[in-house]
């Protein structure tokens, strides 16, 4: 994953007393724009299929093994154990790349929520709830969701015997999985963003939850 340095947290409240009020509300409106890009934005999207696109590969190389382990022959064995190495070998790197980019989401979450706690600014709050965010997140996932269960459930239930092979219904079905779980994953965070920003800036008095 990327490195770039996250915007450090807000100053204790007993700091900020004696801090500019101006220049406190000035880096909180700049870090809750900065964060909530990072958080939801295109790019993060992007960056989600991306990931999505090298398990993807990694799981052809696994499909191609598979159909050539299919065929029986002692060539075809030695490509579909080329075909195997390769795929783990993309596989495993692109759990990793995965694993840290829960890491930094969950970083990245943590700040977002402590700098909307931290006072209040209608103008600045409005560009983090980014209802357009969310709901962009929301169609696409749940495109490329239903385009996933078309893919695992179609296959199945067109494959016929000696058109079909194992290896082939296995492929398909394992990538058509990754893309609905790649949709899932997009649908939950546009869902949780969006409950998060009604409840993180609500009117004053009513309470806040991280």
């Amino acid at each position: 994953m990327p490195r770039r340095d996250l915007p450090p947290p807000p100053p204790p409240a007993h700091l900020r007393d004696w801090m500019d009020e101006s220049v406190v509300r000035a880096d909180r409106a700049r870090f809750l724009r900065e964060l909530g890009r990072r958080t939801l934005g295109p790019g993060r999207l992007l960056l989600l299929w991306a990931v999505a696109a090298v398990f993807a590969l990694g799981w052809t190389f696994i499909g191609m093994a598979l159909m050539a382990f299919e065929s029986g022959d002692p060539l075809s064995s030695l490509f579909g154990l080329v075909f195997g190495v390769l795929g783990v070998g993309v596989l495993v790197p692109a759990g990793i790349w995965f694993a840290k980019g829960v890491e930094r989401d969950r970083q990245m979450r943590h700040l977002l929520c402590a700098w909307a706690e931290s006072d209040r600014d209608p103008a600045a709050d409005a560009l983090v709830r980014a209802p357009w965010r969310s709901l962009t997140w929301l169609l696409t996932s749940f495109a490329l969701g239903v385009f996933g269960l078309w893919v695992t459930f179609g296959t199945a239930a067109e494959a016929r015997p000696g058109q079909v092979t194992y290896g082939e219904i296995t492929y398909f079905m394992g990538l058509g999985l990754i893309l609905w779980i790649t949709g899932l994953l997009g649908l939950g965070k546009a869902g949780a963003h969006y409950r998060w920003a009604v409840r993180a800036f609500r009117p004053a008095g009513r309470g806040l939850s991280g």
